[in-house]
């Protein structure tokens, strides 16, 4: 089980380099601090008498807050650990099944792309695809983060 990776300079990743994450149980409190943060006090999310006479039978996670949860795992391993200048967006995100409290997910990750940008010498592109499950191994989360990390020249550079 993973822990915990070095930090990645731009040009320590390749294509198909793979990480996998620990897990993380998903909790009450996690569903209580995304719906303060965010306002989304939805009733599927924080109401369990409404969400048991819906489809799922109890309250499911927020879609973002899986997402979110997604980028933490990223955070967590330490690959992009004082690397990472921007988190760039996404090409795709699936939440293809819900996530319930009590949950235990983690993810593992693929780099399918890295790319040198014209417009920058100091970092490069990078796409890690994603995926989330949880302890029965169902997918709850598929999409690709794309990261603008430093490149080791300028981690070199006394100036930067």
């Amino acid at each position: 089980m993973a822990y915990s990776y070095e930090p990645h300079y731009f040009e320590d990743f390749a294509v198909g380099q793979e990480f996998v994450t620990v897990g993380r149980t998903v909790t009450e409190s996690d569903f209580v601090m995304h719906s303060a943060l965010t306002g989304d006090w939805t009733e599927l999310h924080t109401n369990a008498e409404y969400a048991e006479d819906n489809a799922f039978g109890e309250r499911i996670a927020h879609g973002p807050m899986t997402f979110v949860q997604a980028t933490g795992f990223v955070y967590r391993t330490g690959i992009v650990e004082r690397t990472a200048l921007a988190f760039l967006g996404m090409n795709y995100m699936d939440l293809p099944n819900p996530v319930f409290i009590g949950d235990t997910i983690s993810m593992e990750m693929e780099v399918t792309e890295t790319k040198d940008l014209s417009s920058r010498d100091d970092a490069g592109l990078v796409v890690i695809d994603c995926e989330v499950t949880n302890q029965d191994d169902t997918v709850v989360l598929q999409g690709d983060m794309k990261f603008l990390i430093k490149t080791r020249a300028e981690a070199d550079d006394p100036h930067a």
